[in-house]
């Protein structure tokens, strides 16, 4: 069984796609950049401040089903420019209690000007 995860604690999808999804034991959170979920605008010119927010949207998806940060076992980042993967990490690595998830990480252009990082997550809310 599948059930669709929504909450306007983190921004209303801006393409064909939901914000996550619940299957079974797991969580698929789609990838969330720094928009503000109030306005809908990118949040912050830095690196430390667009990943704080992307986390913050994905922790709201997480919490409206039940989750929490410590619950992701794999997480996916994309950085626009891979010089910023060391401050990006002093970010992330508050997000996440240890052992921290298994994680990849690439730089890839993407899609909305100024957006400098996207992240998605899975967690695991089984036994």
């Amino acid at each position: 069984m599948k059930e669709v995860i929504k909450t306007d604690k983190a921004p209303a999808a801006i393409a064909p796609y939901s914000q996550g999804f619940r299957a079974g034991d797991f969580i698929f959170v789609a990838g969330q950049g720094p928009l503000d979920p109030a306005t809908g605008t990118i949040k912050g010119d830095t690196i430390e401040e667009q990943t704080r927010q992307t986390l913050e949207n994905i922790k709201a998806i997480l919490e409206a089903n039940g989750a929490s940060m410590k619950d992701v076992v794999k997480v996916t980042v994309i950085l626009t420019d891979l010089s910023n993967f060391k401050a990006m990490n002093e970010v992330y690595k508050t997000f996440f209690p240890e052992p921290f998830p298994a994680r990849i990480c690439y730089g890839a252009a993407l899609v909305l000007p100024k957006m400098l990082v996207e992240i998605d997550a899975i967690a695991y809310v089984g036994n």
